[in-house]
């Protein structure tokens, strides 16, 4: 039997004096997709962080990659993909897409050419936009990243994500601020990039169980610092735990063509 791609165990976090995250453990195999919810402050954000060694389980635990344990954040930041919309502010305006996507072969925020002999190697350049023509964005390859609408740039950010060869992909929250028909086109992509076996594992933070596509099989939900649900989404999600988790009255959950849709009641 393999080992998981990823896995966090007994993982405990401490700030400010209090604790932010307490024995959390979560694994994630070969294959799977997966959406990470809960409310604010529920430690979603500390969670991600050190997921994607970014911070350290100050309090205990440990994280694994591919069944080896990791003590060294730089390894798992190489192999982690972080995608958010505050990403996006980061990205110079004028700089071309494939520049962009070019950018995440070494974790850079604007392509630095003068770390490179000349231009990136031809060979990169066309993973780029291999990339790019996978999430239906060849068009925009020679447009400034800043005249992209904000869906497309959150495609080109994927794109720049896969650029490192990641085991998985984190998409922190990547729906907000979008419109309604943005939000929709987003969320069409995202089903057909998580149908490839070819790319690395998705995980799905967001707010909105609505998003969560049918590709993204398995539900974590985060509350109190603590993992309260974890397994396959359809044997998750019901009415009731959407009003205990975020404080609404939940009147019905409508399931269509594998979503989610809750129906909200009278205070």
């Amino acid at each position: 039997m393999s080992s998981p791609l990823f896995e966090i165990r007994d993982v405990s976090f401490r700030a400010g004096g209090q604790s932010i995250l307490t024995d959390v453990s979560w694994q994630v195999d070969a294959g799977q997709h997966w959406a990470m919810i809960g409310p604010n402050g529920a430690g979603k954000t500390t969670l991600l962080k050190i997921s994607c060694g970014y911070i350290w389980p100050n309090d205990g635990g440990e994280i694994l990659r591919q069944g080896k344990r990791l003590v060294d954040l730089r390894q798992l930041r190489r192999s982690m993909g972080w995608v958010s919309h505050r990403l996006a502010a980061e990205i110079p305006t004028n700089e071309p897409v494939l520049d962009t996507v070019l950018s995440g072969r070494r974790g850079e925020v604007g392509l630095k050419h003068w770390q490179h002999a000349s231009n990136p190697p031809i060979e990169e350049q066309n993973e780029a936009r291999q990339y790019l023509a996978k999430l239906g964005c060849s068009h925009l390859t020679n447009r400034p990243f800043g005249v992209l609408s904000q869906g497309e740039q959150q495609k080109v950010l994927i794109a720049r994500s896969l650029m490192s060869l990641p085991l998985l992909v984190f998409l922190d929250e990547p729906c907000a601020g979008l419109d309604p028909g943005a939000r929709e086109r987003f969320l069409a992509d995202l089903q057909d990039l998580a149908e490839r076996s070819s790319l690395p594992s998705l995980i799905l933070v967001t707010h909105h169980i609505e998003e969560i596509t049918p590709a993204l099989e398995n539900l974590l939900i985060v509350h109190d610092g603590r993992i309260t649900h974890c397994g396959k989404v359809h044997e998750i999600i019901n009415v009731d735990l959407l009003q205990q988790l975020y404080g609404v009255p939940v009147n019905d959950l409508v399931r269509q063509d594998g979503r989610y849709w809750p129906v909200l009641g009278d205070r």
